[in-house]
């Protein structure tokens, strides 16, 4: 990571949270990780519906359909996600699958798939370790597009910070 890049952070984290001891850093970690997971969740969905949302140049066969609430608990504790919907209850998520409330050890595959800059058939096997599902290529590369790199560099780096602050 680039030291230009951890100042970025440390901004980023000053400007937006209120950050006054190592456990209001582990809730910067757990936004910032809720965010992305959300983030990718709405990609694949995208890509599953074959079109991006507010989209009125497609042709639909299938509509959304709003959200439903799932809590899911991770090693930074308990979050809600919104979990999209569509008319034909067509969309299976691979990201968080249905049913599965406990996604704990996703945090360190999704910091590897994209802090190793792995090719698509990288990550699909990584996901494929995670939940035992094949997902395609171009599905990898539109969620892949979607998440925002940054969020992850500053994932990392409030992790970093929060082990600094362990020890001073």
């Amino acid at each position: 990571m680039k030291e230009n890049k951890n100042n970025e952070v440390v901004k980023y984290i000053l400007e937006n949270y209120d950050i006054k001891n190592a456990n209001d850093i582990a809730d910067a970690l757990k936004d910032m990780f809720k965010d992305t997971i959300q983030t990718m969740m709405n990609a694949e969905f995208d890509s599953s519906m074959g079109y991006e949302k507010s989209d009125n140049k497609v042709e639909k066969t299938n509509y959304r359909n709003g959200y439903s609430t799932k809590n899911v608990k991770s090693k930074f504790g308990e979050f809600e996600l919104s979990v999209p919907r569509d008319r034909n209850a067509e969309f299976e998520p691979q990201i968080v699958p249905k049913n599965k409330r406990d996604i704990t050890g996703i945090e360190e595959k999704v910091i590897n798939l994209y802090g190793k800059g792995l090719s698509t058939r990288e990550i699909s096997d990584s996901i494929e370790d995670i939940y035992g599902v094949q997902l395609s290529a171009t599905m990898i590369s539109n969620i892949t597009d979607v998440v925002i790199i940054n969020s992850f560099i500053k994932y990392c780096s409030l992790k970093l910070l929060t082990l600094l602050f362990t020890f001073f």
